[in-house]
């Protein structure tokens, strides 16, 4: 027994040395590592919400960064801008744009060389299963110093841009400066210039495109159709009604006439 007691008394006393601020002896080092516990997670919790709000800022742009947006728009062609070289003169290419989203979308184009390049139109909003043809103007320079056509064609990129927006909205480019988060680069287009006296089926698909485009300038030029009733000198309105009044009065005025 007494052996037992000697081994339980070194055991106990290797443990209180392992583990010091168990002992009731020693209460300043219990309560001062209590307090150090208390201050670390008080400041433990003061910086998870500053740090909480500005990750929450940035888990969209993270995310956006990893996932890549859905496209709202089907463009024809996908990749490039065909146009016919003519050196020193003003040419003109075409895309289809279509909104295939469920809502409605407004486009905006963006061009390396505003000066030389301009759309029509520039940008607009489009309800949803809409499609249009838009025309790009294009100022070919002429080559420098044996410029070959493929350098001069890289200079030039255009932009094509989208964002939801809500029914009966107008357009105005400020939207997508207002809206920079939601602004989705739907496709960056290449120029691809095409030999104007030589055949080829992208230069057949660019003039039919041209074609319907300026068939659809037109229509849109015309005045409305006038379904409204048929106004005759200074807004006389005939219409039927009136018509069968004038005979039926003219009838009762033969009618006294023959009685007399």
């Amino acid at each position: 027994m007494a052996i037992a007691d000697h081994q339980k008394s070194r055991s106990d006393g290797k443990l209180w040395r392992l583990c010091p601020f168990w002992q009731s002896g020693t209460p300043s080092s219990s309560s001062s590592s209590t307090q150090n516990l208390h201050s670390q997670n008080s400041s433990h919790q003061n910086g998870g919400l500053a740090s909480n709000t500005r990750s929450s800022s940035t888990v969209s742009s993270v995310a956006r960064s990893i996932f890549p947006a859905r496209r709202r728009l089907r463009l024809d062609p996908a990749n490039n801008l065909y146009f016919p070289y003519e050196p020193g003169k003003q040419v003109k290419s075409a895309v289809r744009i279509k909104n295939t989203s469920k809502s409605y979308v407004a486009f905006k184009f963006q061009t390396t060389a505003p000066k030389s390049c301009y759309m029509r139109p520039p940008g607009g909003i489009m309800a949803p299963g809409e499609s249009l043809i838009a025309t790009v103007f294009k100022f070919v320079e002429q080559p420098e110093n044996n410029e070959k056509q493929l350098d001069q064609k890289r200079k030039v990129k255009f932009k094509i841009m989208s964002l939801k927006v809500k029914e009966g909205m107008d357009y105005v480019p400020e939207l997508f400066d207002e809206q920079k988060d939601q602004v989705t680069v739907e496709r960056i287009l290449r120029v691809v210039f095409l030999d104007a006296e030589k055949p080829n089926p992208a230069l057949d698909k660019l003039k039919r495109q041209l074609a319907e485009a300026e068939a659809a300038v037109e229509t849109r030029k015309k005045p409305p159709a006038d379904t409204g009733p048929r106004v005759v000198g200074e807004g006389l309105v005939i219409d039927e009604w009136k018509e069968r009044r004038e005979k039926y009065l003219a009838r009762q005025q033969v009618e006294a006439v023959d009685s007399v």
